[in-house]
């Protein structure tokens, strides 16, 4: 090194190797070193304009890429290299003017400070690709490569279809009770062009439930009746029937005989097609919303909750905690089964609403976490990137509902012909702006009434 580079005091060398850490190549013009000085600032302010033309213009094909694992290995290996350079060029920075020999305490504190600045590059790099990491490993763990009944096109993802149906299903799997139940079932039928979404509530004690054709159906050809009095036959019991008699599924892999017979005999039900599944245990529900910070929705009546009566939910507009969020969606107390699927759907749509990015972002080891043990999906990895731009779509739509409750179906002897009717006319309706009530027409008595509009109820 020559003089000029080497005489500078320990107040110029601080400034100098921290402006070259904000802006590449300042250190190395004051050496007048320009050539080597400006090719840095160049690429730095390229990376720099590269990033924020991703990160503004691109965001939501971002999120598409955060779902893709070879994205994410390609994503953790940029950032490791950028974290590379970045110290690296702080390091020949502060080589280039650290103070002289000669001064021993401003060499020692020059250092720290490069060392530190170093720090501040790596440690948010590390976080990012940590972040990376993880996401790859949720969607690996939790999605099945190639698993589509159908080639995943880019132009049309959905392989022409004009709406795509989710069956969501909440479980609860408490101890001291055998097997899974089912207690929470909605299919949302998406509109894949405007993210129109309605949601068809099944309450969990439908009776004399039809079976899909098949060995299912031999079995119960008048309707599924159960096997025997502690299980007398309901719609929630179908699941874990399922996963008990891998016969009335042949050909269904072990891990997916019972949604698979759900997803069937729901399809059957409203008379459309189920294409995916995503089941949530309920202990892992609150969970999410611990991580999301809680959940805000309005509660119009108090509830009563806990099996002694021991906890009260006021009514107001306020922020529900993880286990309070799981009551007010799951407590029957001084209310019945039809009352909670209303709570339920509420909380789907409050979820939807407010688990806005950041907040998923701030969250996001921990709601990794709870993802890959309490929720389970048939969703395929090639499919992600469309579910992903689905949602953005979803999220400024209106969401509306129809639930088959009495009085509107009797749960005990349901007229099949009129719940798939109603589904018809449901999905012909288009959303208008400021209408309280979903226009479905009436098949039965009060049957209009009874059809309300989930943005009206939940607010």
């Amino acid at each position: 090194m020559t003089g000029k580079e080497r005489d500078f005091g320990l107040g110029a060398s601080v400034v100098l190797t921290v402006a070259s850490a904000v802006l590449w190549g300042v250190a190395h013009i004051a050496v007048e070193r320009r050539k080597s000085g400006l090719a840095l600032m160049a690429a730095y302010l390229l990376m720099l304009a590269g990033a924020l033309t991703v990160f503004t213009a691109f965001s939501i094909d971002l999120l598409s890429l955060a779902v893709q694992p070879r994205w994410m290995i390609g994503f953790t290996v940029a950032l490791i290299v950028v974290a590379v350079l970045w110290s690296a060029v702080i390091v020949w920075s502060f080589l280039l003017v650290r103070p002289p020999r000669s001064d021993t305490a401003g060499r020692v504190v020059a250092t720290v400070l490069t060392v530190s600045l170093c720090a501040l590059v790596v440690a948010p790099t590390a976080y990012a690709a940590r972040l990376a990491y993880i996401s790859r490993d949720v969607v690996t763990t939790l999605f099945t490569p190639g698993d589509s009944s159908a080639p995943i096109l880019a132009d049309d993802p959905w392989n022409g279809a004009q709406r795509v149906n989710f069956l969501l299903i909440g479980a609860d799997s408490a101890p001291g009770r055998p097997g899974v139940r089912t207690d929470s079932m909605t299919v949302a039928s998406v509109d894949v062009l405007s993210g129109d979404t309605v949601l068809f509530g099944l309450p969990r004690n439908l009776e004399q439930v039809p079976l899909p054709k098949g060995p299912a159906h031999d079995r119960f050809p008048w309707g599924f009746t159960g096997t025997g009095p502690t299980n007398p036959g309901l719609l929630n019991e179908i699941y874990q029937y399922g996963n008990d008699h891998p016969e009335v599924v042949p050909g269904v892999p072990k891990h997916r005989r019972g949604s698979e017979l759900l997803k069937q005999t729901v399809s059957g039900i409203l008379g459309i097609p189920v294409h995916f599944h995503a089941m949530v245990d309920m202990k892992g529900f609150a969970e999410i919303v611990d991580a999301m910070g809680g959940v805000r929705v309005t509660v119009h009546q108090p509830i009563v909750y806990g099996k002694y009566r021991e906890g009260l939910l006021p009514a107001g507009t306020r922020r529900l905690s993880g286990a309070e969020a799981l009551w007010y969606g799951r407590s029957r107390t001084d209310s019945d089964d039809y009352v909670r699927m209303g709570r339920q759907k509420c909380l789907l749509n409050a979820v939807a609403k407010q688990a806005d990015p950041l907040t998923v972002l701030n969250s996001f080891e921990r709601l990794a976490a709870v993802t890959k043990r309490f929720i389970s999906t048939d969703l395929p990895q090639d499919l992600l990137p469309a579910v992903i731009d689905l949602s953005q779509r979803v999220r400024d739509a209106r969401i509306r509902s129809l639930s088959f409750v009495p009085p509107l179906v009797n749960t005990a002897a349901p007229d099949w012909q009129f719940i798939r009717r109603s589904v018809r006319d449901a999905l012909r309706e288009r959303p208008r702006p400021h209408r309280a009530a979903l226009a479905v027409r009436p098949q039965a008595a009060g049957a209009a009434r009874d059809v309300v509009s989930l943005n009206a109820t939940c607010r």
